[in-house]
């Protein structure tokens, strides 16, 4: 990252290509009804953007779009090494437009620009990559029979795939969704997360320039309630993948049994323990690693770090250093290059964490650091790395998934102590 670009990220911001609509068979389309919502910048608590609200008419129609395109052949007929150069291509392309995309990004998200420029796009990029380079070189298996006898297990796309995106990682996520798919020769509808789809909008674009056939990639932006249920439940979608939460999950797995009994591919949340033992040598070591495991991307990560379990001979020294290196993660405004705690996604996130530790608190949990809203003044929704000791792996704030920069010390006597709570999770 050049002092040119760190200087310049505000400015850059500000003239960054926003795409609104829904794209659809090739073309980016209005909702049927006129429908749009807002997509709001989480570090100023601005509208961004109106969006095309799709609903269930314009998931029927990404559908109906992806599954002409299969069955027509124009993708998944196509030549594997053709089918490996037009996916190389879409990978060049979002390298090409990487700066921008890290904007768009950073603006929908909230997250500081350092980690979209260095994990977000850089990860994007290869896993399309990765899979481009798998397409011609998967075969098919010639099973072991008798001499006379000839089997043969063939590998076939399986049709029309739905991807639903969630907020916290848009880009990485959704290129997971479509290096895979795509490489397999299926046609894709992706229902990206209402607080953040400008990225996959964006993505869309370039799948054009791409020469990617229409109809193979749709995206249709939308809530869960309305656009997220219609593609889980319709009957033309082969199968569904959906990265999110467990509570949502449950949900695609119960329109998948009452429709079609799609295929169903489920990520959802996390409660990662980091087990910290009395034979530790290097404890700021521990506290870094620690703090990344829990701060990064504003804890809003699936496999946060959630809860430490930490020896007793070695919390009491361990503690300060915690308390130190969370200092060290700057607090403050995304597109600042020294940023690495960025905004929380919505006010409403926002108030459903700080709840969280209201809970710790009434549970008798200490509150050693953090614990409230910050950078007010700026309109956005910012909490900083928060810090509970005296943590009983009952209570609410160790048992379930916060989905913030917030960190839960338990405190155990041995290593099997240690592994039972580990293992003590819903």
């Amino acid at each position: 990252m050049s002092t040119r670009q760190k200087s310049e990220f505000h400015a850059a911001a500000q003239k960054v290509r926003i795409e609104t609509r829904a794209f659809i068979d090739g073309k980016f389309v209005e909702a049927a009804d006129g429908g749009t919502f807002e997509t709001v910048n989480p570090a100023t608590g601005k509208v961004l953007a109106r969006v095309t609200a799709g609903g269930k008419a314009e998931i029927d129609k990404a559908v109906a779009a992806a599954r002409r395109s299969f069955e027509a052949g124009v993708w998944s007929g196509m030549a594997p090494r053709e089918r490996k150069k037009a996916l190389l291509r879409l990978a060049d392309l979002v390298e090409k437009n990487a700066a921008e995309l890290a904007l768009l990004e950073v603006l929908d998200n909230g997250k500081p620009i350092t980690d979209a420029m260095n994990a977000d796009l850089p990860d994007a990029i290869e896993t399309l990559r990765w899979h481009a380079e798998t397409i011609d070189k998967l075969y098919d298996w010639a099973s072991p029979t008798p001499r006379d006898v000839s089997s043969i297990i063939v590998r076939e796309p399986i049709g029309v795939v739905g991807a639903v995106i969630p907020w916290n990682f848009p880009l990485a996520i959704t290129a997971m969704k479509i290096g895979p798919v795509l490489a397999a020769g299926n046609s894709l509808v992706i229902k990206p997360a209402e607080q953040t789809p400008l990225t996959a909008l964006r993505l869309a674009g370039l799948a054009v320039e791409a020469g990617i056939p229409d109809g193979v990639l749709n995206v249709v932006p939308g809530d869960g309630p309305t656009a997220g249920q219609a593609l889980g439940r319709h009957p033309d979608v082969d199968c569904l993948s959906f990265t999110g939460s467990t509570e949502v999950g449950r949900l695609f797995l119960k329109y998948a049994a009452e429709s079609n009994l799609k295929r169903t591919s489920l990520e959802l949340g996390g409660k990662s323990p980091a087990i910290v033992l009395d034979d530790v040598s290097d404890l700021r070591h521990v506290a870094e690693q620690v703090a990344i495991g829990i701060l990064f991307s504003q804890g809003e990560n699936c496999s946060a770090g959630s809860r430490l379990i930490v020896h007793k001979a070695v919390k009491d020294k361990l503690l300060p250093e915690l308390v130190e290196v969370f200092k060290g993660w700057t607090l403050g405004d995304p597109l600042q290059p020294d940023t690495r705690i960025g905004a929380m996604i919505d006010e409403g996130h926002l108030k459903r964490v700080l709840s969280y530790i209201d809970s710790g608190k009434q549970a008798g949990a200490v509150l050693v650091t953090g614990g409230a809203r910050a950078l007010e003044e700026t309109g956005g929704y910012f909490l900083p790395p928060t810090l509970f000791d005296r943590v009983g792996n009952d209570m609410k704030i160790a048992r379930e998934e916060i989905f913030g920069p917030v960190l839960s010390v338990i405190t155990v006597s041995d290593a099997e102590e240690a592994v039972r709570v580990a293992n003590d999770t819903n």
